[in-house]
């Protein structure tokens, strides 16, 4: 009877054994191919991706005459960075005019350097393609870091050789009816003079200033007589960890200027997660966007 019985034990134990075994195959086979998943997601299908983002901005000093002016921000191109070719910035371009923009914005980096698995294009052959772009106030560019380390001379020239204005530390008004507002384009806080002083020596003091720039870093140096300031560069991190953050944001604030809407104090600033990739050519929970700001002077009333 004693022997049936530890007969008994020593098979329902194997059997137990082989069940739990066969628990943590399904287990490790379930983790790696949710690791498969998320690689694929964060090395292909989201930089691949493409999205119009509307971002509804409500600033107390923008004037009411210029309200719900819409702002297109093209960030971060990075063209020849992977799923970045010339083909997608075609479809970039078609899904910018479709958001119906009032004025598009290039906040600068339309080339690369280095990504793994990229091909460098040339800046003529990219401003080419840019000239298809379009809006009733104009289009207007500011270079980034590596516009510069390629050769900023360079880049200018072929921006400019296609009729787009290239605004480096520089202003110029923009009249629509009764809307007024000037636009100031401020240069690289890496790379360039960034002179805040001198892009605003010809604005009249009580207008309004909408200043875009690459670096958000330039930020905390602008005078509080710039309405709004629009920048790019950061890539929102290109990368979000659910509740740890985003570990790598290339600026001297960390997280601070990463992504988004920015109030400090009556400063405000936007910064677009843009739509290439540097450095590694990968997105996670940061998609590459096309942001469409859209500007108000003061929220709608509640009926």
């Amino acid at each position: 009877m004693l022997a049936v019985k530890i007969e008994g034990w020593h098979t329902e134990l194997l059997r137990d054994q082989g069940s739990a075994d066969l628990k943590i195959r399904h287990v490790t086979a379930a983790v790696l191919a949710l690791g498969v998943v998320l690689l694929a997601w964060a090395f292909w299908l989201e930089p691949a991706s493409l999205f119009n983002e509307d971002h509804e901005l409500f600033i107390p000093n923008w004037p009411p005459s210029c309200d719900a002016m819409r702002v297109a921000v093209l960030a971060d191109l990075h063209i020849g960075s992977p799923f970045n070719q010339l083909g997608k910035l075609d479809r970039i371009i078609a899904s910018a005019h479709a958001a119906k923009p009032d004025i598009i914005l290039l906040a600068g980096d339309y080339v690369i350097h280095g990504v793994p698995g990229g091909n460098f294009t040339p800046p003529e052959d990219i401003a080419k393609r840019l000239a298809a772009l379009s809006a009733p106030l104009g289009v207007y560019a500011v270079l980034g870091n590596h516009d510069w380390w390629l050769g900023a001379k360079r880049v200018r020239r072929s921006f400019e050789a296609v009729g787009i204005s290239v605004l480096e530390d520089a202003s110029i008004p923009i009249r629509s009816g009764k809307c007024r507002f000037w636009l100031t384009g401020i240069s690289d806080y890496w790379e360039g003079k960034h002179d805040a002083a001198q892009a605003l020596r010809t604005v009249p003091a009580d207008a309004a200033v909408l200043a875009f720039t690459h670096n958000p870093d330039v930020f905390p140096e602008l005078p509080s007589r710039v309405t709004l300031t629009i920048a790019g560069h950061t890539h929102g991190g290109q990368v979000y960890i659910p509740f740890i953050g985003r570990p790598v944001v290339p600026s001297k604030f960390g997280e601070r200027y990463a992504i988004g809407h920015v109030v400090e104090g009556e400063r405000h600033l936007f910064v677009s997660p843009g739509l290439g990739t540097s450095i590694f050519p990968v997105r996670f929970l940061v998609p590459p966007e096309i942001s469409l700001v859209i500007i108000r002077s003061k929220p709608p009333a509640k009926k």
